[in-house]
């Protein structure tokens, strides 16, 4: 594995599978009190991850604190208010100050080139913990979720329903990567990135699996196994609420598009929801729906993806 994680497309198929395995066994150590096994060895003890977030976070911020805690290490969480990175601090002295005094560096950040900044001119692993191209430790954990709830990765049908941000990258590329075929339903003017979308495609015809980019949202859930959406306007596009609504609204998950997936078809989201827009109450809150097993699963891809890049 390299020595950072910035995009979902870092990972091999060999280097993919061994995470979630490994995030697998972590999940049930926890599960049985993390009283054995690497728990009770404490591998992160006197190691400090730094959180460098522009953006405010729930499920993030607490999967990696906690995680850290959990393996005996510690989160230093630092806002947008702490450092203004590009403002009082360049990125690079950003990058430079932190190598000397933590272990590892996780940055939630508006523009991915901040990432790439950080990675460049740290001595230490940078993991992209959220930019406006990727969310790769997001994909993880949804990988993670298919896994668990389908036995298997190879030949599943994910459908991603919304705006093709950087929640869609990381699927598509990790899907792909893995074996799963993601077909995307999006309004024309919202598809994925060009480039992301023609490096997924690459990685699909190498693993047995398609990616497909339609702007019907029937054809783009008809016999999935999982349907995934995100919130039709990301943070920082607040303002593109209200002109966005009805360019979205033929793409709410709700029980009419669901019929035409699998009958044994699972609901997904990244969280925070926006209930009645992208997705339907009964939906969210229903049989279907994994939304918390992702929730929950970030803990534990985000202990595994620390332990790997630190080579613990």
């Amino acid at each position: 594995m390299q020595n950072h994680f910035l995009s979902a497309a870092d990972l091999s198929r060999d280097e993919a599978e061994t995470l979630l395995e490994r995030a697998t066994e972590l999940k049930a150590e926890w599960h049985a009190g993390a009283t054995s096994g690497i728990h009770a060895t404490w591998p992160l003890k006197g190691k400090t991850l730094a959180l460098v977030f522009e953006k405010p976070s729930l499920r993030t911020r607490v999967a990696f604190e906690a995680g850290m805690t959990q393996l005996g290490g510690n989160g230093s969480y630092l806002s947008a208010n702490d450092i203004d990175m590009g403002g009082r601090e360049s990125v690079p002295d950003v990058a430079r100050n932190l190598s000397r005094w933590v272990q590892a560096i996780a940055a939630r950040v508006f523009k991915h080139t901040t990432v790439e900044t950080l990675a460049r001119h740290a001595d230490v692993p940078v993991i992209n913990a959220l930019s406006d191209r990727e969310h790769p430790c997001q994909a993880l954990a949804d990988l993670l979720t298919l896994r668990e709830r389908f036995g298997r990765l190879q030949g599943l049908q994910l459908s991603y329903l919304g705006d093709g941000n950087n929640v869609c990258h990381s699927l598509m590329l990790l899907g792909a990567t893995l074996g799963v075929s993601v077909r995307v339903g999006c309004p024309v003017d919202y598809q994925p990135d060009p480039d992301i979308l023609a490096h997924a495609e690459l990685l699909a015809a190498n693993n047995e699996a398609t990616i497909t980019v339609t702007a019907s949202p029937v054809e783009a859930v008809e016999g999935a196994h999982a349907i995934y959406t995100d919130v039709w306007a990301s943070m920082g596009q607040e303002h593109e609420v209200a002109r966005r609504r009805p360019v979205f609204a033929p793409y709410q998950v709700n029980a009419a598009l669901m019929a035409y997936a699998d009958p044994a078809a699972i609901f997904m989201h990244c969280l925070p929801v926006h209930r009645g827009e992208e997705v339907s109450t009964e939906i969210i809150d229903g049989p279907q729906s994994v939304v918390f097993d992702q929730a929950e699963n970030r803990l534990h891809v985000q202990k595994a993806l620390i332990l790997t890049l630190l080579k613990l």
